[in-house]
């Protein structure tokens, strides 16, 4: 595993655009993009802070999900990855680093629009892995529509149900499996305050995302559980190229931001770690932004 220089210029870290077009089928292979995203597969060091915990991650194959996996599973973690059937690909991938990392890996193909699915994953993942700790809900749906007149009743319910139903089947089928000191984390978006105008349906799910997890927490405390949210910027993931974005807006996605780029998945791991294990023990209902210096307010 290669190690990083201690120090770094973070405006030179990583790939800044423009990047090459590069649209794909939703949804998507990470595989495929150019260039291929950090999700640190290299570079991600643990140092046991999940030693024995047993994790869940929606969207586990690829982007922030898979970025969550490999450092949940190399900070000593079992981990559950759900994932579409045609994601199999990245998850086997995934699977592969979990168990190289000497750690129980259980695949979940399946579709979150369903709630007998959700329920379903639920139940494998504390059969297989003897319990569960950790959940991250992070699985998502974006495809952009240029004007509300394309809107259709279709993408809106897809939308809603795989970003904001799914999250709620799933913590309703996790809770009550769930022990005093272990954690719930939701990913939100940037997009929850600063809204684009082509993504209508993903911006109001992730608003919903926001409210629902602070809620969550409120309830969640009083059995000893934690419930927090991370809102990202724009990241680096398949989740773009494959009807997430305009060509035009992947080839110069990030140039926005403060750092002249996109995050990488990895930078966005630890704090999932934070919110997952001890060291955030006093964390409930906060919303943690890497946004690349945009905020969330």
């Amino acid at each position: 595993m290669a190690e990083r220089p201690s120090m770094q210029d973070p405006r030179t870290q990583y790939p800044a655009p423009p990047f090459a077009r590069q649209r794909q089928q939703m949804p998507g292979v990470a595989g495929e993009m150019k260039p291929r995203p950090d999700h640190g597969e290299d570079s991600y060091v643990g140092s046991g802070k999940l030693a024995g915990r047993k994790a869940l991650i929606t969207g586990g194959d690829s982007g922030i999900g898979r970025a969550a996996a490999i450092a949940f599973a190399r900070e000593g973690a079992d981990v559950a990855i759900s994932y579409l059937p045609e994601e199999e690909a990245d998850a086997r991938e995934v699977i592969e680093l979990i168990e190289a990392a000497g750690h129980k890996a259980v695949a979940l193909p399946g579709d979150i629009q369903e709630e007998a699915w959700c329920r379903k994953l639920v139940e494998t993942t504390v059969e297989e892995l003897g319990g569960l700790d950790i959940l991250v809900i992070n699985a998502g749906r974006q495809q952009y529509r240029n004007d509300i007149s394309e809107l259709s009743t279709e993408d809106f319910d897809r939308t809603m149900k795989t970003n904001l139903y799914a999250m709620h089947w799933i913590a309703q089928a996790a809770v009550p499996h769930m022990p005093a000191g272990a954690s719930v984390i939701t990913t939100a978006s940037i997009q929850a305050y600063q809204p684009s105008d082509i993504l209508l349906d993903y911006a109001t799910t992730k608003a919903g995302i926001v409210a629902y997890t602070k809620a969550l927490a409120k309830q969640l405390i009083e059995k000893g559980i934690r419930a927090n949210v991370v809102a990202p910027g724009p990241v680096w993931t398949v989740l773009q190229p494959s009807g997430g974005q305009p060509d035009e807006k992947v080839e110069n996605f990030g140039k926005d931001s403060d750092f002249g780029r996109p995050g990488q998945p990895v930078e966005l791991a630890p704090v999932y770690v934070l919110l997952a294990s001890q060291d955030g023990s006093f964390i409930n209902g906060e919303v943690y932004g890497l946004t690349g210096g945009k905020g969330v307010a």
